[in-house]
């Protein structure tokens, strides 16, 4: 079977139930992973989604902030649902298709803006997020399976803007880069991302302090399509879809894509 799917830091599904709608209609991927979805499970206007065609859903919410949910075409089955660093927090859900192909969507936590433990209790919960999800990929190391989410961490220098003057930044610190390269090789994954766009600078990302995004550019590629060893050579067609940064009142993510012939 072949099928597309894609991942989105949606920042609120509720108030951009419009904006989910219409990336489901004009580019129908067969699985959509939101994350940030900022709202109870009970409240996802899932209603309006399976008008669309996206029958299936798994998801983890919490009223206000955090969220993650996996809209699907094709039946799903959930399989786990991870409380990462013991915070507590809808960060993690993990849906089967009938393919046997797990999918994981993770959200991983920003960490703050001081990057030092000691000062921010944020970025030490960050560093402890990836370092449960390293320890998880050791104790039982994934097969036939895809990560995706708002990783939160730009870990290229072609990656980001800037990489010289984004060293002491938050989400491209270098602890927070090997933290990241130790959980990818803990599950044996793939960057999906970059094996099919293996050159260039690559955002997915883009402040909305920027009072013009577009023409400042500058981006970050925090979000990310991986997959484990034995079916990322069946990854293809991987594209960020930087248009969407540009809709009405949108999220300051892009929707990461990748096609999966499997």
């Amino acid at each position: 079977m072949s099928f597309t799917l894609a991942t989105w830091n949606i920042n609120s599904v509720r108030l951009r139930e419009g904006l989910v709608a219409r990336l489901m209609s004009e580019e129908a991927p067969d699985v959509l992973c939101l994350q940030e979805c900022k709202s109870p499970v009970e409240k996802i206007p899932r209603a309006a989604f399976e008008a669309l065609g996206y029958r299936y859903m798994v998801a983890r919410g919490q009223k206000g902030y955090n969220g993650v949910a996996i809209l699907s075409k094709l039946p799903i089955e959930e399989v786990a649902a991870g409380d990462y660093a013991g915070l507590g927090h809808a960060r993690h859900v993990a849906a089967r298709l009938e393919n046997g192909v797990t999918i994981h969507n993770f959200y991983v936590p920003a960490g703050g803006d001081i990057p030092d433990r000691e000062v921010n209790e944020k970025f030490g919960q960050k560093l402890d997020f990836l370092t449960h999800m390293r320890d998880d990929f050791h104790a039982d190391r994934p097969q036939r399976s895809i990560l995706v989410g708002d990783l939160n961490i730009a870990p290229r220098e072609d990656d980001v803007w800037s990489h010289k003057q984004l060293l002491r930044i938050v989400s491209h610190t270098p602890i927070e880069v090997e933290h990241l390269a130790q959980t990818q090789d803990a599950g044996g994954w793939v960057d999906v991302t970059r094996k099919d766009i293996p050159e260039g600078l690559l955002y997915s990302w883009w402040s909305y302090r920027a009072k013009d995004w577009d023409a400042a550019d500058k981006g970050r590629r925090l979000d990310h399509v991986w997959a484990t060893a034995d079916i990322a050579g069946a990854a293809h067609g991987s594209r960020i879809l930087r248009a969407v940064r540009g809709w009405d009142q949108p999220s300051d993510h892009a929707p990461v894509f990748a096609t999966f012939d499997l």
